[in-house]
């Protein structure tokens, strides 16, 4: 597959990342971008370890209440473990379907396609903020609607500023799964350290990438409707369900280092009739 054009003469955050996490599909253009956030931000690859060490935790809790059904949007450059890996590990009957509007992303989804005899793959190369109605037509050729699917949205919405409708998004995204249905984001924020993630928005905007930090309150909006996991709720990524076989991290500043809140909410069934009176 030929990678030229104008989609690769931008940065993109999936490859940027990539970087972040010592990987090598990612362009000189990319490399720019991520080391001037870098210098601005020197904990980004700490924040990108803690969130895919989030997104592993949360999935292998997921697939272990019985959640065995994923739709990963914005999945990314491949990374082992990949999301399928983790979740088949604890159920090997379970679908993943993956996200991502880059061009590159597809070139490597053969990486995905590798699942259990028994579980699927699939990949739907689909822009969130324009093809929400598509993502889910062809997600429905691998996953079965009528039981419970997690959404995963792992270091996406801040790249989706409030004109593209990011809550609506979200609620279009949940709106035809059955109760027991998932959600999972991580999200950068300035709730720790705001002159920081400010300097780092600009960077992401002088290369081309939307940005749009959110607040506790304003990540929990996407959450409205649905039962968070609790304990611990809504929290900075590295504190979410910790593995206790992890080394503790204890450095004081690691949340304005890592800067991100992280959640899982789960779909609950809808009320019938009228709630009954004292």
């Amino acid at each position: 597959m030929a990678l030229t054009g104008s989609a690769f003469e931008t940065a993109h955050p999936a490859r940027v990342y990539d970087h972040f996490l010592g990987g090598k599909t990612n362009y000189a253009i990319d490399r720019a971008a991520g080391d001037q956030v870098l210098a601005v931000w020197p904990g980004a690859r700490q924040a990108a370890r803690a969130n895919r060490a989030f997104m592993h935790r949360a999935v292998r809790i997921l697939a272990q209440a019985g959640v065995h059904q994923f739709l990963d949007i914005g999945t990314g450059i491949p990374t082992e473990p990949n999301l399928h890996q983790i979740a088949q590990q604890t159920a090997p009957k379970a679908r993943v379907v993956y996200v991502d509007k880059d061009p590159l992303v597809l070139a490597h989804a053969d990486a995905w396609m590798r699942s259990t005899p028994e579980g699927r793959t699939g990949y739907v190369e689909a822009d969130i903020t324009t093809d929400v109605d598509r993502i889910l037509t062809e997600a429905a050729d691998f996953l079965d609607f009528g039981q419970p699917v997690a959404v995963s949205l792992i270091a996406l919405l801040h790249f989706v500023p409030d004109d593209h409708d990011a809550h609506g998004i979200v609620a279009r995204l949940l709106a035809p799964l059955p109760p027991g249905s998932a959600l999972v984001i991580s999200h950068g924020t300035e709730d720790f350290d705001p002159e920081v993630m400010r300097r780092v928005a600009a960077v992401y905007r002088n290369s081309g990438i939307a940005t749009q930090a959110r607040s506790w309150t304003e990540l929990s909006r996407f959450f409205t409707g649905l039962t968070l996991v609790t304990p611990p709720g809504i929290e900075a990524p590295h504190r979410w369900c910790p593995d206790p076989t992890d080394t503790p991290q204890r450095a004081p500043d690691l949340d304005a280092q890592i800067a991100m809140w992280a959640g899982v909410g789960v779909k609950r069934p809808q009320l019938r009739g009228r709630p009954r009176r004292g």
